[in-house]
């Protein structure tokens, strides 16, 4: 039944748009743990920290947003 919510959502330009921001910062933080992983500068490292913690509270947003989005259309 969750799969016939979701189709008529994959017609909605908000719902579309969020699930690709979603996936489009799963992707940023993959690149980030990815570049805190290969640097040896304590500077560098400090920024790469403060990337992957910046771009995990914007994800755990999007994911909110997802969430209380298919919870007000279930209702």
């Amino acid at each position: 039944m969750l799969h016939l919510f979701r189709n008529e959502k994959a017609n909605d330009n908000h719902y579309t748009l969020l699930i690709n921001d979603l996936h489009q910062t799963a992707q940023n933080l993959r690149d980030a743990y990815h570049n805190l992983e290969n640097v040896v500068d304590p500077d560098l490292i400090d920024c790469y920290i403060y990337e992957v913690n910046s771009v995990q509270m914007r994800y755990k947003f999007l994911l909110a947003s997802i969430k209380r989005y298919e919870s007000q259309d279930i209702k």
